[in-house]
């Protein structure tokens, strides 16, 4: 079996990269934390012209159909260059109205999801109540455990996480109901367990861009009249940092691949500690000087943490990994 991107999937994620580079997108995050959505809203547009979000919708609707490998291979370098903003919603919210099947519903919400002129935040069964950057995405979902999909009328005051850029809302009650029944309960497991596969990549690549620039940073940082690097201790850590990474990262193309709830949980589980691992080798490496809002280190320092918890804490993705294993 394969477990290496082929040459077309590679290619998608050099365009993600280079768009990425070109763009200021540690100026959107800022942004983005402070409220001021408009840079980030113009790079979601861009990323949107690579046919991103069109991996998560059908053809009927625009998408290029249903397309988990290629996604988790654009969400790592999502988190490389930590784009701000709901995208592991507007994915989700895109592949719960595909799995819907309902024509009405896909025909008013996926085309503007998939063409990035609107984007999409939502709330789910088992995920936690509150909804990411209410204030900033067009559409607000919520699915009840009965069963009731909802176009929420707005939510509550916003509440920051470790990570500002990533903002936090209750969604209020009632709004416009959607839809109702087993079919909704059906779309919306699926929709879990998606939004679970893209976290679980996008902390891949927020470990990478953390190690990466500890790696640069331990070149250049001297101690004794010796560049840090050279260390025994310091190779050591870098090196675990590494290896974490990089076992996690062929978990996450077998989950994409097989779309098994375990298999998922096992993905995002070993992604945000690695993640998690990343940050505060980061962080001890860096010492002081990490700890700066005015480093852009600070940006993935923010995001490991509420990553590693997001669409499944280390918790519960080991309860689904049990739980597959048992039946």
């Amino acid at each position: 079996m394969r477990f290496l991107p082929t040459e077309e999937q590679s290619d998608f994620a050099r365009t993600l990269h280079g768009l990425l580079a070109a763009s200021d997108v540690p100026a959107a995050v800022r942004a983005w934390g402070a409220g001021d959505h408009t840079p980030g809203r113009a790079l979601w547009a861009r990323l949107a012209g690579t046919g991103l979000f069109a991996l998560a919708a059908d053809e009927a609707h625009e998408g290029m159909g249903l397309m988990p490998l290629e996604l988790a291979v654009g969400f790592v370098e999502l988190g490389r260059a930590g784009v701000p903003g709901p995208v592991v919603e507007t994915a989700a919210a895109a592949v719960l109205l595909t799995r819907l099947g309902d024509e009405a519903l896909a025909k008013r919400f996926l085309p503007g999801l998939v063409a990035g002129e609107t984007s999409a935040t939502l709330t789910l069964p088992g995920a936690g109540p509150y909804a990411l950057d209410a204030d900033a995405a067009t559409h607000l979902f919520t699915v009840s455990p009965a069963g009731e999909l909802r176009l929420a009328a707005g939510a509550g005051a916003l509440r920051t996480s470790t990570d500002p850029a990533r903002r936090l809302a209750l969604p209020d009650g009632g709004g416009e109901l959607l839809s109702t029944g087993p079919a909704v309960t059906a779309a919306a497991r699926d929709a879990a367990d998606w939004a679970r596969l893209l976290t679980a990549a996008q902390c891949i690549g927020v470990g990478e861009a953390l190690l990466a620039r500890t790696v640069e940073y331990a070149k250049q940082r001297t101690q004794f009249g010796a560049p840090i690097g050279g260390f025994q201790a310091v190779k050591h850590r870098l090196a675990d940092t590494l290896l974490g990474l990089e076992f996690a990262r062929p978990l996450l193309w077998a989950a994409a691949l097989s779309l098994a709830p375990e298999e998922i949980a096992a993905a995002k589980l070993t992604a945000g500690e690695a993640a998690y691992a990343a940050a505060m080798t980061a962080l001890q490496l860096h010492g002081a000087v990490g700890y700066t809002e005015e480093l852009d280190l600070s940006l993935w320092l923010r995001k490991a943490r509420p990553l590693r918890g997001a669409w499944g804490s280390p918790a519960q993705c080991r309860a689904a990994v049990l739980q597959g294993r048992v039946r």
